[in-house]
Parts: structure tokens; sequence; C-alpha cells
């Protein structure tokens, strides 16, 4: 405004001969917001701010859920009791990591709350169905389904990884499924790397005996080529009435008997 009140429009600037240049604003249209502002947002009550932080993250969140319970009510489950505690904890978000491994962490957590319920309360589980596909309960879409011929292979997979100590169970799902670095593992669980390698290698060793028959062919309770099988002898010796198991003989003095 000028000195008697009235609006002025500035003038557009001018570079050489007087081309208008345009001017950067301070606002940036169509930059999406980080995950950080998304979270300060929801806890600011922006009421769709943390559906869209989930809409982000959820296949990958999915992903970990599935894998490390390897039943999909149970990841399904487990996913939502996460997503309820991190949508009631967001306000308190330090930010001392990134906001996918806070919610990684999360996740993680519930999943082994699960597993060690579960154990406490072994049940019987139900076969493994598709409601994503028809029922729509599924939050992330139906898993993809292994081809026939790999269908029992992966069956094997599971049930061996399911087996595993929860902690080995957990670091595999994220290191060697998911991918994850070793360091951004050690912080979604909350341990040291070296802690995070360690339960690997582990893991590693115990899926290679469960899962050593899958390299031969053979089946978990066949025997091993060349254990437990009597050796080929040389030769059929002909039998003799002269010879008694457990005489002591030798073969030669056999051998003399039948000359």
């Amino acid at each position: 405004m000028d000195g008697h009140g009235e609006r002025t429009t500035a003038a557009p600037a001018r570079g050489p001969g007087g081309a208008p240049v345009a001017v950067p604003t301070a606002s940036t249209p169509d930059v999406a917001p980080t995950d950080a502002e998304l979270l300060r947002a929801h806890a600011a009550g922006d009421r769709d701010a943390f559906t869209e932080l989930f809409h982000r993250h959820r296949d990958r969140l999915w992903a970990v859920a599935l894998r490390t319970l390897g039943d999909r009510e149970e990841a399904a489950d487990a996913l939502q009791d996460a997503l309820l505690s991190a949508h009631r904890a967001a306000a308190r978000f330090r930010g001392d990591s990134a906001v996918t491994t806070w919610l990684h962490r999360i996740v993680v957590n519930a999943c082994l709350d699960r597993i060690r319920r579960r154990q406490a309360h072994p049940t019987v589980p139900l076969p493994d169905g598709t409601h994503g596909a028809e029922g729509g309960t599924s939050v992330a879409g139906v898993e993809p389904a292994a081809p026939v011929q790999d269908h029992d292979t992966a069956l094997v997979v599971r049930q061996a990884l399911a087996e595993l100590p929860v902690e080995q169970r957990a670091a595999l799902v994220l290191v060697d499924v998911q991918g994850y670095p070793v360091a951004e593992v050690a912080r979604i669980l909350g341990v040291a790397e070296g802690t995070v390698k360690s339960r690997c290698a582990r893991g590693r060793a115990r899926l290679a005996v469960a899962l050593g028959h899958l390299r031969t062919g053979s089946t978990p309770d066949a025997p091993e080529p060349g254990r437990d099988v009597p050796g080929v002898t040389r030769g059929n010796p002909r039998r003799s009435a002269g010879v008694r198991s457990g005489s002591g003989r030798s073969r030669r003095d056999a051998s003399q008997e039948e000359s």
C-alpha cells in the first residue's frame, strides 16, 4: 500500500532487454510432504496424514508381518495392532530414527508378541485362505501365489522358517527375505549390528539343516547316500556248511575246509 492507503502492485522484475523474469515464490506446490511432516501433521490433528503415511509403506509392512508370522489372519491382526499403536504414539515420536524404521519396529514387535503368545497357548491353525481376494479382509492385497511346481517347496521353507527361534526368524525375514541392510535391521530390532549378524548366521545354519534335502532331492526322512547302506562285497562266495556265524575262524580257514 502507498502512503494514502491504496493498494499498489509491484512492477514485475525485468531482465536484460526488459524481458520479465520469473521470481520463485516461498511456497512449493505439488511437492509431497516427508514422512516426518506427515507424522507431525497427524499429531497436530490432520485426519488424512496418517492414512497417507500408511499407504506409502503398507506393502513392505504387510510383507514383514506375513513372513514373520506365516499366517495371513495373524499377520493382518498384528499389522492392525501395530498401526493402532503407531497412531496413538505419533506425538511421542522424537525423530531419533527414520519414520519408516519406527513403523517397522512397531510392526515387528507386534508380530513377536503374537508369536510368544501363540507359543504359550498353542492352538491348531486353520488352513491358510485367500480372504483378501473375496472377503475383503486383507489389508494389502492377495499374496502372490507360488508356481504350482514350487508350491510344496514354498510350504516347506515357510514351515522351517516358522520353527526358528523368534529372534532369529525376525532377523532373517528382515535381512534375507525383505533385503534390509544389517544396520537398518539393528535399528528396527533395537540391537547391535553384531547381534543381527549372529542371529542371521545361527538361523541360516538351522535352515541349512532343515532344508538340506531340497538340494539333494531326497526327503527329510531318507538316509543320506552311503549311510546305513551295507557295503558291497567282492564276489558272491558260495555258502559252506562248515562255516557258521560267530565261529571266529578266518576266511582262509573256511577256504581250506572247502578244498
